[in-house]
């Protein structure tokens, strides 16, 4: 039998199936006989059950068997013939047996783009330089500083200003409810972080220790639990106990915190190299990103839908993940996450269609990876992390992540390729001067 072919799209077809009645009932046939050998009906022996007794008992579930087998073996045979290679599970539309009728379905199934990739070679491109100055080297120094500060008692009756730490009780109520998400005792806060929802800590500047205060917060409207977004949450705010930041003198003791240098000299050049090595990194990786946004513009095409809502669900799962690891509550986490799927799609689009069209100029300018590539790669993240080699191939092979390494050693490949081919200008990175 035939299959109908319609293109929905470039990326989408549906086919139709009429499977004449002949072939329904052979497959009703071979199903009853199936179920009379096991079926078990008071009054008669297995295997010696009238049909029309396995139809009363039985008759929906052999149905329901043979529709599945009718269509698996009319929809695998189509997609061989017509050589059509499915990126998902089809979705299926029949309205079940008739007897003495044909019997129709439908599948709407879901394929590779076919792209032919274009205007690759000979990009004009801008790559924004910088050097790293003095004042990048002392805001590094004053960051390890705040690393190794210390919280001392404020002396004085003062209330909050901005910097201070303070250790706080607070219990948020919607439409006077009291919420477990919204509440916490002995909570440390940097006042003037921006950590918390906009408007909190600026209303509790001035409060003093053992001083509490009643604030009302409006929850921005793109915020991620969509019953609190855009709605007017009060609080009540206990200080409990207030503390300033100190900061280590900049001098040669300084250094003692780190065993690996023996000088403040020493140690300004090793924050230079790294801030050097940094600024390269950065460097490369926004001009990789110029590569592929322009690459998107000059070769427009579709992508499968399901292909883009993996994406999408890999990227809540991850999201879930890290709220979970920075501290919140795996239900809250799992419910945020779940709010985020249009928030990613169109990330999740790009991910998708870059993929393929990196892998399409792979293609095309016949790049590969061998098992050379991986063992570099595999070798230079030992190294990186201070792993042992073996140990580290064998826990990326055992965790089936070998091909996704190579899909990555693919794209930095190709992407190599076509920023070798491309007209780079560079310019001063004005923004930040």
């Amino acid at each position: 039998m035939v299959a109908k072919i319609e293109e929905i799209n470039s990326v989408k077809k549906n086919l139709s199936f009429d499977v004449p009645w002949s072939d329904v009932k052979k497959e009703l046939d071979s199903v009853y006989r199936d179920v009379g050998k096991t079926a078990k009906i008071k009054g008669f022996r297995p295997g010696k059950i009238p049909r029309k007794v396995l139809e009363t008992y039985y008759g929906d579930q052999a149905e329901d068997r043979a529709v599945s087998n009718l269509v698996n073996k009319f929809y695998w045979e189509a997609l061989k013939e017509n050589n059509i290679v499915p990126v998902a599970d089809p979705v299926i539309d029949q309205k079940g047996i008739e007897k003495d009728k044909n019997f129709a379905f439908s599948a709407i199934v879901e394929v590779e783009p076919v792209i032919e990739p274009k205007y690759y070679i000979g990009l004009e491109l801008e790559k924004k330089e910088s050097e790293i100055t003095d004042d990048n080297i002392l805001a590094k120094l004053e960051e390890l500083r705040n690393m190794h500060s210390t919280l001392e008692n404020i002396e004085g009756d003062r209330g909050i200003i901005e910097g201070d730490f303070a250790y706080i009780d607070f219990e948020g109520k919607l439409d006077g409810k009291s919420t477990k998400e919204m509440s916490q005792e002995n909570y440390l806060l940097e006042v003037g972080s921006k950590g918390f929802v906009p408007g909190f800590e600026d209303q509790i500047i001035g409060v003093k220790k053992g001083e509490s205060k009643e604030i009302v917060v409006k929850f921005p409207d793109d915020y991620p639990s969509k019953e609190i977004a855009g709605k007017d949450v009060s609080f009540s705010v206990t200080v409990r106990d207030l503390k300033k930041k100190v900061l280590p003198e900049l001098d040669e003791s300084f250094v003692k915190n780190f065993e690996k240098y023996e000088s403040l000299g020493e140690l300004k050049e090793n924050i230079k190299k790294t801030l050097e090595e940094e600024n390269k990194d950065s460097i490369n990786a926004e001009l990789r990103r110029l590569i592929i946004d322009k690459l998107l513009e000059k070769n427009e095409f579709e992508v499968p839908s399901s292909l883009v809502e993996r994406q999408i669900f890999s990227m809540m799962i991850d999201a879930q993940r890290r709220m979970t690891l920075g501290g919140m509550d795996p239900e809250k986490a799992a419910e945020v996450s779940s709010n985020l799927h249009d928030k990613f799609k169109n990330e999740a689009e790009k991910i998708v269609k870059t993929t393929f069209l990196i892998n399409s100029i792979a293609e095309k300018e016949s790049i590969t990876v061998d098992e050379k590539d991986v063992e570099e790669r595999l070798k230079d993240f030992a190294g990186k992390y201070a792993q042992d080699y073996e140990s580290l191939k064998k826990s990326y092979e055992e965790g089936d992540r070998i091909e996704h390494l190579k899909m990555g050693i693919l794209e930095e490949k190709t992407l190599d390729f076509i920023e070798g081919k491309a007209k780079i200008t560079c310019i001063e990175n004005l923004e930040e001067k």
